[in-house]
């Protein structure tokens, strides 16, 4: 092997990676203020609110808004043509009459054909599954988003997103070991808000410096007085995900201090929290 022929590329990797850990680890001049929660906390809509509406659909996100919610939950998937729906499953099949496939094997015609409303009630007839920037044209201004990564390119999204002009109205979920998508939203759009999922409370700390991350999304299985402590402490946000979405567990939530709740029930949530501020 000629080592003085390799020495070049070993000094382009070893640039990139250090360029990359910058973007990551420190941009602490940029500004990172987040929007005020409407009650207390902020209240995300888990699908949109779905109750007895199409979830993620546009009608859903609508409601959201109406309610007054602080947030929707989008699921993004790609179709076979390079357009972006929202999704929950990779396949259709729970959510049409007659057809089944993945969304990556489907033309975006063929995914904008299917009628996801008739499955909720008849009333739902003819509702479409929405495009990315029908999401971003329908929310811009009135509501954050929750992105949730399932299966799309980062740096195109953030192209479109940048259209909007919605850097900082949205969330990204992305899970701590899609590094290579982490590295890609930190280094194409720092002002984007980057919500990863430390796991467990032993790596909170971890998570938040190694990202330098403003917002970090968990579930009640990991939730706890110390874990939002800790976050709290590096001036940090937690936004969890309910598991038995009632006033009990509510409680606790708030109690906690806990910055977010993703729920399946906004309305009812947003009841709740305004019930707290003037009992």
């Amino acid at each position: 092997m000629n080592h003085k022929r390799s020495l070049p590329a070993i000094a382009f990797v070893f640039l990139f990676f250090c360029s990359v850990f910058q973007v990551l680890a420190h941009d602490a001049n940029r500004d990172t203020t987040l929007p005020k929660a409407k009650n207390g906390c902020y209240v995300v809509a888990h699908r949109g609110a779905h109750i007895n509406i199409p979830e993620n659909s546009l009608p859903a996100y609508q409601k959201a808004i109406d309610l007054g919610c602080d947030f929707v939950e989008i699921d993004v998937r790609t179709t076979k043509d390079g357009r972006f729906v929202s999704m929950h499953n990779s396949e259709i099949d729970e959510y049409v009459k007659g057809s089944e496939g993945k969304v990556s094997d489907l033309a975006f015609s063929e995914v904008k054909a299917l009628d996801i409303g008739i499955m909720t009630g008849p009333e739902w007839k003819d509702t479409r599954v929405p495009s990315f920037e029908e999401i971003l044209e329908l929310c811009r201004g009135k509501i954050g988003i929750y992105l949730d990564l399932k299966a799309a390119p980062v740096p195109e999204l953030i192209r479109i997103i940048k259209q909007y002009k919605m850097e900082r109205d949205i969330f990204w979920y992305i899970p701590s070991s899609r590094v290579l998508e982490i590295s890609e939203l930190a280094t194409d759009c720092p002002e984007c808000i980057l919500m990863p999922d430390p796991g467990k409370e032993d790596n909170v700390i971890n998570m938040i410096e190694k990202y330098n991350a403003k917002v970090l999304a968990t579930d009640m299985g990991e939730l706890s007085n110390s874990f939002i402590s800790k976050a709290h402490n590096h001036k940090v946000v937690v936004i969890v995900d309910e598991d038995k979405g009632n006033e009990a567990e509510w409680t606790k939530i708030i109690e906690w201090h806990t910055d977010g709740i993703q729920t399946d029930d906004p309305e009812k949530l947003i009841s709740f929290l305004k019930s707290r501020k003037n009992p």
